[in-house]
């Protein structure tokens, strides 16, 4: 096989030059976005992105969007949470934190006991395993795995794998049985002009905030600093947050792609052979969650959308951005996420050498 035949069998992008790597991503990231967002598909603006970058990494593309970028995309997502916090979510936390508590718990267990499975039944390894089912934000879990001793090509597939599944399903879920639609009755303005006071306040949250979060090396920093800097702040009334609509797109493309290009055709190939048993465990552990929305929404009236939004198993900023897009109570879902995401970062190493331990022995 010679050298442009071998290329090919890659994928049709594999050896193109960069700029062609980029156009390819650019064009159908557009027409993908424009045709969901006609379809009312809330949160078009990063699936469509995500689509076009799955397609582009299986295909065998090796461009990257560039970690500023991406962690500046993740420090924009944090301010918008940011502002719509009140302290009303607080009162609600401490009047049932139990049953909150209880879930988040479950999740951890149910995710865990999947895990275990997966060594069981697969070829993964069980420390793999268990980083991999670990519902946490995909990044964090897959650094985490590698400084553990996993498999972290396995790790990264099964958590980008699990994030585009949890995003097309909260996406459809709130489109098609809940009737939510992402398209508004007003189109919206791209380039308003920036309040004088607001949006610098804003920027300069997510600058300081993002670079915090990296030197402090916090997992997920620069999502996790401005989101929870700024929800002090603004609860407060100290700084108003404005984002416009062309920066929360770019933001939105940028995370997408994040995503989708993380899908190489190399780590397809490694996880091929478990792909079945990696498939169920995703859909079984997004039935549980689903069935624990179903417990908030009877046990203390949480709408079904904002609780199952609330249980979905990560990531963190997909979920946050079909959350805005969504008639949703936002504070909630993502401080029920941020409660779990702390947790998985504080027990993940313990769990993950439990599993495969009692995988080895059985």
């Amino acid at each position: 096989m010679n050298e442009v035949d071998e290329d090919r069998s890659r994928g049709f992008l594999a050896g193109r030059p960069a700029s062609v790597q980029w156009v390819a991503l650019l064009v159908p990231s557009f027409g993908l976005a424009a045709f969901l967002q006609w379809a009312g598909i809330p949160a078009a603006l990063l699936m469509g992105p995500m689509a076009s970058g799955i397609l582009c990494g299986t295909n065998g593309a090796t461009i990257r969007v560039p970690r500023f970028a991406y962690m500046a995309a993740q420090t924009i997502v944090g301010c918008l949470i940011a502002g719509s916090i009140n302290p009303r979510i607080i009162d609600t936390f401490l009047k049932d934190w139990p049953l909150f508590l209880m879930v988040v718990l479950a999740v951890l267990a149910a995710s865990s006991t999947l895990g275990w499975l997966l060594s069981r039944w697969s070829r993964l390894p069980g420390s793999t395993a268990v980083w991999g089912s670990s519902p946490g934000g995909a990044t964090a879990m897959m650094l985490m795995a590698q400084a553990f001793g996993a498999d972290a090509q396995l790790v990264a597939f099964m958590q980008y794998m699990r994030v585009v599944f949890v995003a097309a399903s909260a996406a459809l879920v709130a489109r098609f049985w809940l009737g939510v639609s992402d398209a508004a009755s007003n189109a919206p303005v791209w380039f308003p002009s920036p309040d004088p006071v607001a949006f610098p306040e804003t920027v300069a949250l997510a600058a300081i905030g993002g670079l915090v979060g990296a030197r402090l090396k916090i997992p997920a920093g620069a999502f996790l600093v401005p989101m929870i800097a700024g929800s002090i702040l603004h609860a407060a009334g100290l700084i108003r947050i404005e984002l416009p609509e062309w920066l929360l797109a770019a933001s939105y493309g940028l995370i997408g792609w994040q995503i989708g290009l993380g899908f190489t055709r190399r780590i397809v190939l490694h996880a091929s052979r478990a792909l079945p048993q990696i498939l169920a465990s995703i859909f079984v552990l997004l039935a549980f969650c689903g069935g624990l929305a179903l417990l908030l929404n009877k046990a203390v009236g949480i709408d079904p959308l904002t609780a199952y939004l609330a249980t979905c198993p990560g990531g963190m900023d997909s979920i946050a951005i079909i959350a805005s897009s969504a008639k949703v109570d936002l504070p909630f879902v993502m401080a029920l996420q941020t409660v779990r995401f702390c947790l998985v970062i504080a027990m993940g190493p313990s769990l993950a050498r439990f599993v495969a331990k009692r995988a080895r022995q059985t």
